[in-house]
This record gives structure tokens, sequence and C-alpha cells, in this order.
């Protein structure tokens, strides 16, 4: 590949940065592809990528804040697509901040990886220390009713969370190469996700959470925290074992729309 074809290769990059304060948004800055959309007197905040998707070479960053006592809702529009790469990962940069008596729901819908697409997130998280704190990230290869087949995918994605300037959770999940498909990787299962809560009654939900996710999976919790990871044969049959697993933590009211659709 020359010179002059690498220049004729459209890239997207968006950047948000986005404050929640106690009695609504304090702060909203968008560029390029990305954009968030938060209904009037709303705590809930839609992320909109108007590429239409995510492609090698492509850059997106998300910073996010909360003040003091603020609440805070993000979901996506859709779910994302991440389609082949030419060679280069796409990246995507979330930093999340929370201020002191705060909460933020990071509730983004499925992220679908085509053949040979090529993925690295990054994110980083600060609490205080008695701050309330629910992620959720589910994956789909490919769409299993369009009959694709995904044999080839890069995923990278990075987590580290602190909490009071202390490392509490570190987490890096890899995939390189054809999808594990063996008895102690994905199996037959073709969608996949991580949940995680940090607060410090997360304990209390372990028994609810484990009863919403059943046998696909497993949950755990120590120090403040709720880890859960469970596959499914697709999308369909993921989200109806993620709903009951979050409405079980957060409630039913505090579900995004999006995810109700």
């Amino acid at each position: 590949m020359n010179a002059i074809s690498q220049l004729l290769h459209q890239r997207s990059i968006g950047e948000i940065t986005f404050r929640m304060a106690h009695d609504g948004p304090s702060r909203l800055r968008e560029s390029g592809s990305a954009k968030l959309r938060i209904p009037k007197a709303s705590r809930h905040a839609i992320l909109i990528n108007t590429g239409g998707g995510i492609a090698g070479g492509d850059q997106f960053r998300y910073d996010i804040s909360t003040s003091s006592n603020a609440r805070l809702s993000l979901t996506t529009q859709a779910a994302e697509r991440v389609y082949r790469t030419l060679g280069p990962h796409a990246v995507v940069d979330t930093n999340l901040q929370l201020d002191a008596e705060s909460e933020l729901f990071w509730l983004p819908q499925e992220t679908i990886l085509f053949n040979h697409a090529a993925l690295q997130r990054n994110y980083t998280v600060s609490l205080a220390a008695n701050d309330r704190f629910l992620a959720v990230e589910p994956v789909m290869l490919g769409r299993k009713e369009m009959g694709e087949d995904v044999r080839q995918i890069t995923l990278n994605d990075r987590w580290r969370i602190h909490r009071d300037g202390r490392l509490i959770h570190a987490d890096n999940l890899s995939f390189d190469g054809e999808p594990n498909h063996s008895n102690s990787g994905l199996g037959s299962a073709r969608a996949f996700a991580t949940l995680l809560y940090v607060a410090d009654n997360a304990a209390q939900y372990l028994d609810a959470v484990r009863a919403a996710i059943g046998p696909v999976g497993g949950a755990s919790a120590w120090n403040g925290k709720l880890v859960a990871r469970l596959v499914a044969q697709d999308g369909f049959h993921l989200r109806k074992r993620l709903i009951p697993a979050l409405c079980a933590i957060i409630g039913v009211e505090n579900l995004p729309k999006p995810w109700t659709f």
C-alpha cells in the first residue's frame, strides 16, 4: 500500500466531554462523529456514532464525569458495529470520573464484531469511596440470523478502576485470531458479556445476579465489587440474561429505554 492510497482511506474521529452535576448537565462538548443526547430533566444520556459504525483506524474518546451527589446513566442509540480492518486497530478510549456520593451506570448496547475486525478499548475509571458504579460490555461475534461466520477478530479490552486513588480492579480481555470455541473458551456461544458493579453493598446483589444469569455464566463478589461473565448462543439470548441481571442491581425503572426496545 503506497502513501497516496493510505491518504484516501477515510477515518472517523469523535470526542465527547460531558459532565453531569447534581441538578443536571453542566458541560457538553462534541466533535467529529461522536454525539451525546440527553432528554430534558433526564439522568439518561445516549451516545451516538453518526459514522454508522467503526472500522480500522477510527479513533473515539469519551471523557465523562459526575459532580458530587450526581446520578448519570449512559447507553448507546443502537448496537455498535465494528467492521473489518485494512490493518490498523480501531481505538476507543473511555475515561469515567465520579466525585463523592455520586453514581454512574455505563450501559452500552451490544458491540458486534464482524470478520477481520480489530478493536482496542481502554477504560479508566476513578471513584470516590462512597460512589456507586455499574458497567456492562456485551459483545456479539457477527449476527447469527444473518449467517455471518466470524473466523478472525482482534479484541483488546483493558479496564483499570481506582477508588480513592487506589487500584481496585484490573482486567485485560483479549482475542486475537480465530475465536476459541473449545470447552474452555466460548464453546458454541457467539455472544458474551462482562458485568461489573462497584459499591459498598455489592455483595448483597450476588445471589440475585447469579439467579438471573443461570448456568450460562458465573458471578463473584468481594471487597466491595461484583464481577459477572456470561455467554449465550446469540445476542437475543444474551440480552434475556443481562436485562434481569442489570435490573436486579439498579431496578427496572433505571434501565435505559433503548435496552427495552
